[in-house]
């Protein structure tokens, strides 16, 4: 069952009688926490805990943010299934059009981000989605995804609907350009590979054949991520006061701004 979070910094002891606190390691200078957003982005599960709230409210948050940030006309609201649903479910709430699947994920394939070359994640792909056509045939589908990194998902994907009898395809990207490579231990190995760091960025809706592509800020992410942190310090601080020093995220892939000093 679920007890608690480790606090960051945090040295547990788990024994048959309690759970004891042995230490609680400071951030050195009073640096804010840095913990990593593309967890609630993409890593974890919906019903993760993190920080005293859900891994899916706050990517529903995402997808109204974005619906404030990035408005289209449009006759629905669809997905990436399954980690970019809470978000297009917050984005189709927002703006007021149905959400309806035109996806159908096979559960037997992987994540195609993970995969080490180019051309599994595109045969991953390949395998990985069918269309539910009599759901948007016709129609302007406006689909969420939580992520585009190397864009070779989005792309096959689009076709795939317009093949279908899709009228107009908007992407809507419930989080900022990935830019920067991680060096935390996630597999994002080079900027080269980085979809917002190549020529093609620059008329990227031509390039994935989309009829327009708009990111989520990264205030717009972080504003999120912090709303119900920040209202829940604000209502009672004593609550929260285990969680030391000043509210931060780390956002480093997206803005370069890396939270601790890098030896290379």
């Amino acid at each position: 069952r679920y007890y608690r979070e480790v606090l960051p910094g945090e040295i547990v002891k788990i024994s048959r009688h309690d759970v004891q606190t042995l230490d609680v390691v400071r951030r050195s200078e009073g640096d804010p926490s840095a913990f990593c957003i593309f967890e609630y982005v993409y890593f974890a599960r919906p019903d993760s805990i993190f920080e005293g709230q859900m891994v899916y409210s706050v990517r529903k948050r995402c997808g109204q943010q974005l619906a404030i940030e990035a408005p289209v006309e449009a006759d629905l609201v669809s997905t990436v299934p399954e980690s970019a649903t809470p978000a297009a479910l917050g984005y189709a709430q927002k703006c007021g059009l149905p959400y309806v699947e035109v996806l159908c994920k096979n559960r037997y394939v992987g994540r195609t981000f993970i995969q080490p070359n180019m051309r599994l994640r595109q045969l991953g792909v390949a395998k990985k989605f069918g269309v539910l056509s009599d759901n948007f045939k016709g129609k302007r589908v406006v689909i969420i995804d939580d992520s585009i990194v190397r864009g070779n998902t989005i792309s096959p994907i689009i076709k795939l609907l317009r093949e279908s009898g899709a009228k107009e395809v908007h992407i809507r990207v419930a989080s900022p350009p990935i830019k920067f490579p991680c060096y935390m231990g996630i597999n994002i190995p080079t900027k080269e590979e980085l979809i917002a760091n190549r020529p093609e960025f620059h008329d990227l809706a031509k390039y994935i054949g989309a009829d327009s592509v708009v990111y989520l800020s990264v205030e717009g992410l972080v504003s999120s991520v912090q709303e119900s942190i920040k209202a829940r310090q604000d209502n009672n601080p004593k609550t929260h006061k285990s969680f030391t020093g000043k509210l931060g995220h780390c956002t480093a892939c997206l803005t370069g701004d890396y939270p601790v000093e890098l030896e290379w």
